[in-house]
Protein backbone atom coordinates (compact mmCIF):
# COMPACT_ATOMS: atom_id res chain seq x y z
CA UNK A 1 0.00 0.00 0.00
CA UNK A 2 1.17 3.86 -0.80
CA UNK A 3 0.06 6.93 0.97
CA UNK A 4 0.07 10.01 -1.82
CA UNK A 5 0.21 13.34 -0.61
CA UNK A 6 -0.40 15.94 -3.49
CA UNK A 7 -0.22 20.14 -3.38
CA UNK A 8 -2.36 21.19 -5.68
CA UNK A 9 -3.68 24.91 -6.28
CA UNK A 10 -6.71 25.54 -4.83
CA UNK A 11 -9.39 25.70 -7.65
CA UNK A 12 -8.19 22.36 -9.28
CA UNK A 13 -9.45 20.69 -6.64
CA UNK A 14 -12.79 19.57 -8.00
CA UNK A 15 -11.20 18.80 -11.37
CA UNK A 16 -8.40 16.50 -9.02
CA UNK A 17 -11.62 14.66 -7.35
CA UNK A 18 -13.36 14.01 -10.22
CA UNK A 19 -10.68 12.87 -11.90
CA UNK A 20 -9.67 10.37 -9.00
CA UNK A 21 -13.45 9.02 -8.98
CA UNK A 22 -13.05 8.03 -12.49
CA UNK A 23 -10.28 5.97 -11.92
CA UNK A 24 -11.84 4.08 -8.95
CA UNK A 25 -10.68 6.04 -5.71
CA UNK A 26 -12.99 6.17 -3.15
CA UNK A 27 -12.19 8.22 -0.35
CA UNK A 28 -9.32 11.12 0.54
CA UNK A 29 -8.66 13.87 2.51
CA UNK A 30 -8.39 17.28 1.94
CA UNK A 31 -6.59 19.82 4.06
CA UNK A 32 -6.14 23.64 3.14
CA UNK A 33 -2.54 24.34 3.51
CA UNK A 34 -0.32 27.23 2.87
CA UNK A 35 3.02 27.26 1.54
CA UNK A 36 5.92 28.39 -1.34
CA UNK A 37 8.41 26.75 -3.52
CA UNK A 38 9.87 28.06 -6.32
CA UNK A 39 7.48 30.91 -7.40
CA UNK A 40 8.20 32.47 -3.50
CA UNK A 41 5.19 34.39 -3.07
CA UNK A 42 4.43 37.57 -4.88
CA UNK A 43 3.67 40.98 -3.55
CA UNK A 44 -0.33 42.40 -4.30
CA UNK A 45 -1.28 46.17 -3.70
CA UNK A 46 -3.96 46.34 -0.94
CA UNK A 47 -5.69 50.23 -0.69
CA UNK A 48 -2.57 51.71 -2.01
CA UNK A 49 -0.64 49.80 0.35
CA UNK A 50 2.37 47.00 -1.40
CA UNK A 51 2.59 44.00 0.67
CA UNK A 52 4.50 40.71 0.53
CA UNK A 53 2.27 37.55 0.36
CA UNK A 54 4.96 34.73 1.13
CA UNK A 55 2.63 31.98 1.94
CA UNK A 56 0.49 31.03 -0.79
CA UNK A 57 -2.84 29.00 -0.40
CA UNK A 58 -2.62 25.31 -1.61
CA UNK A 59 -4.93 22.04 -1.10
CA UNK A 60 -3.32 19.08 0.57
CA UNK A 61 -4.81 15.65 -0.87
CA UNK A 62 -4.22 12.43 0.99
CA UNK A 63 -4.86 9.05 0.05
CA UNK A 64 -4.01 5.46 0.61
CA UNK A 65 -3.72 3.02 -1.90
CA UNK A 66 -3.13 -0.60 -3.09
CA UNK A 67 0.22 -0.61 -5.28
CA UNK A 68 -2.39 -1.71 -8.21
CA UNK A 69 -4.29 2.06 -7.82
CA UNK A 70 -0.55 4.06 -7.73
CA UNK A 71 0.43 4.69 -10.95
CA UNK A 72 -3.55 5.24 -12.63
CA UNK A 73 -4.13 8.03 -9.07
CA UNK A 74 -0.99 9.45 -10.19
CA UNK A 75 -1.64 10.22 -13.49
CA UNK A 76 -5.20 11.51 -13.01
CA UNK A 77 -4.35 13.81 -9.97
CA UNK A 78 -1.38 15.55 -13.09
CA UNK A 79 -3.54 15.41 -15.83
CA UNK A 80 -6.48 17.08 -13.87
CA UNK A 81 -3.97 19.85 -11.81
CA UNK A 82 -2.11 20.58 -14.59
CA UNK A 83 -2.08 24.48 -15.69
CA UNK A 84 1.83 24.56 -17.28
CA UNK A 85 2.37 27.39 -14.53
CA UNK A 86 4.62 27.60 -11.96
CA UNK A 87 2.74 26.42 -8.60
CA UNK A 88 1.06 23.51 -10.14
CA UNK A 89 2.05 21.74 -7.16
CA UNK A 90 4.02 18.21 -6.59
CA UNK A 91 3.25 14.73 -5.23
CA UNK A 92 4.95 12.84 -2.96
CA UNK A 93 4.07 8.86 -2.92
CA UNK A 94 5.35 6.71 0.60
CA UNK A 95 5.14 3.27 2.14
CA UNK A 96 2.06 2.13 3.94
CA UNK A 97 2.70 -0.75 6.36
CA UNK A 98 -0.61 -1.15 7.97
CA UNK A 99 -4.07 0.45 7.26
CA UNK A 100 -6.84 -0.20 10.44
CA UNK A 101 -10.36 0.49 9.70
CA UNK A 102 -11.69 1.62 13.24
CA UNK A 103 -15.08 0.26 12.84
CA UNK A 104 -14.93 -2.61 11.73
CA UNK A 105 -11.31 -3.63 12.23
CA UNK A 106 -10.85 -4.68 9.15
CA UNK A 107 -6.62 -4.17 8.15
CA UNK A 108 -4.23 -3.71 4.92
CA UNK A 109 -5.72 -3.61 1.43
CA UNK A 110 -9.56 -4.19 3.11
CA UNK A 111 -9.49 -1.51 5.13
CA UNK A 112 -8.73 1.08 2.56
Amino acid sequence: MKEISAIIKPFKLDEVREALADVGVMGLTVTEVKGFGRQKGHTELYRGAEYVVDFLPKVKIELVLSDEQVNPAVDAIIKAAYTGKIGDGKIFIKNVEEVIRIRTGETGVDAV
